[in-house]
């Protein structure tokens, strides 16, 4: 904090939140890897975060953060603001209607919409992120994908301005959402459909045990690190190819998922990469398949 009193935008910013210089990423990712972050901001509330975004110089690149899965960040950190959204936690039911920001734990909208019997969103429960993250990669599983419920969402610009965008405005496809470019996604509303509660606890229980049998949970991981091919899935091209249970530095190809990349406690962001470019070159090669990257890489990558 006293490094950050020596800019006026950060004093500002100070007020507003929470304010930390040279934070390590490895703090706030679900793999546990990544160098520090310039600055690292955690506004109190969405009215911060508007006025907050004022005050960010607007040349600085700012990359908003909700719990820190299906992201690696580099060895060498990230330059600019990292703004974790965290505290934008705000959930609330109206009929079918959902409302949640983008702080909000997708597993905790998934076990509110099952306390009062709301179907559509169960998939949830099985997915290590928040609703921002969720919202901005289109995440899904089991056939099921944000989209399917999302009505509309609000957004926060580089200027502090608020959006409501509809869902149709976002192109959603298969992992991702066309946001508009500097913009924060700060909440959104979805539409779900009525069934009994027990109906909704038992998917839930069912998806959750699935994710257990074929998911390293145990281990610190980012998800899923590749896309699904149109034709196979990545984790079988891996396997087939022979990496399960590679391992390269402290980093390992899980014995369980291939798609996975565990922590083994001592990992790299350079680790990492070097299995996610061996299997692209393996699968390649015998496959004839470019495997595309899921996960996010931010930072200045080797």
């Amino acid at each position: 904090m006293m490094a950050a009193a020596q800019h006026s935008w950060a004093e500002q910013l100070a007020k507003l939140g929470q304010l930390l210089r040279d934070e390590p990423m490895s703090r706030h990712t679900t793999l546990a890897v990544g160098g520090p972050a310039d600055w690292y901001f955690r506004p109190a509330d969405k009215q911060a975060l508007m006025q907050a975004m004022t005050w960010i110089p607007a040349d600085m690149p700012r990359l908003p953060l909700g719990r820190g899965s299906n992201l690696l960040v580099a060895d060498a950190g990230i330059r600019g603001m990292v703004i974790d959204l965290g505290a934008l936690n705000a959930i609330r039911l109206d009929g079918c209607s959902l409302y949640a920001e983008a702080g909000v734990r997708m597993s905790r909208t998934a076990r509110l919409c099952a306390e009062q019997g709301l179907t559509g969103l169960e998939f949830l429960a099985t997915v290590p992120g928040d609703m921002g993250g969720g919202i901005a990669m289109n995440a899904g599983a089991f056939g099921q994908e944000i989209a399917d419920c999302l009505q509309r969402i609000e957004v926060v610009h580089s200027d502090g301005r608020s959006e409501v965008i509809e869902k149709e405005a976002l192109a959603m496809g298969y992992r991702q959402t066309c946001l508009p470019s500097g913009a924060v996604v700060v909440s959104g509303c979805f539409e779900l459909a009525t069934d009994s509660p027990d109906a909704v606890r038992q998917r839930i229980r069912n998806f959750r045990e699935r994710r257990g049998l074929t998911q390293p949970l145990s281990q610190p991981n980012c998800g899923s690190v590749f896309k699904n091919p149109s034709s196979r899935h990545a984790a079988r091209l891996i396997e087939e190819a022979g990496l399960k249970g590679l391992r390269i530095g402290g980093a390992r190809i899980s014995d369980v998922h291939a798609n996975f990349i565990v922590n083994e406690g001592e990992a790299t962001a350079a680790d990492v990469l070097a299995l996610i470019a061996k299997a692209r070159q393996e699968v390649l090669d015998r496959f004839d398949i470019r495997l595309e990257t899921e996960v996010r890489m931010v930072g200045v990558m080797p």
